[in-house]
């Protein structure tokens, strides 16, 4: 027996192959769907994550002057690390801002104590250094629950959906010799 739409039990094994195929169907695109949830929700985690590294090693060491680790000598994002809104920081408190993914402009940081933070839908809020890793921690540990919890309901349906294949392949290994049979 595998679940089905919202948690019925049904008897595969009652099912025509075609039933079983369609309910296949259906559940691989529910686990696909699922899959791209799910790395969708990873991706968002890792760039709270960096947003993270960005305020510790941005305007944390901005006074101190330090090169941010996945950073070139030009202050510019190694590719491999996408993004970064302050890689280079200089004593004197300058660093390259981003205009668009490809251009950087010079600029200095005015606060070392304060930060913008895109609490979501283009709204900014302005939050200590402190605050915003608070924000930023929050964020991570929601998305590590709801990671878990879709992980937990994908696994759930990969098991269904392996059931149901299981099903379809005993269904067309009895009823495949009589009625795939070549005509003669």
């Amino acid at each position: 027996m595998a679940a089905a739409q919202q948690g019925q039990q049904i008897d595969l094994g009652s099912l025509s192959a075609q039933q079983l195929s369609q309910v296949k169907k259906q559940l691989d695109e529910e686990v696909q769907h699922l899959t791209n949830s799910y790395q969708n929700l990873k991706q968002a985690q890792q760039k709270f994550r960096e947003c993270l590294i960005n305020i510790k090693s941005g305007v944390a060491e901005s006074t101190k002057g330090a090169y941010r680790k996945g950073a070139n000598r030009q202050g510019l994002p190694s590719p491999s690390r996408g993004r970064v809104v302050a890689d280079f920081v200089t004593t004197g408190k300058t660093i390259l801002v981003p205009l668009t993914s490809s251009l950087y402009v010079p600029g200095k940081l005015a606060d070392t104590e304060h930060v913008l933070v895109d609490v979501g839908t283009g709204f900014y809020v302005e939050k200590t250094t402190e605050d915003a890793r608070k924000f930023y921690d929050g964020k991570i540990e929601e998305l590590g629950s709801n990671i878990k919890e879709l992980e937990t309901i994908v696994n759930g349906k990969a098991n269904n959906l392996r059931m149901v294949e299981e099903v379809l392949r005993q269904k067309m290994l009895t009823q495949g010799p009589s009625t795939n049979a070549p005509a003669k």
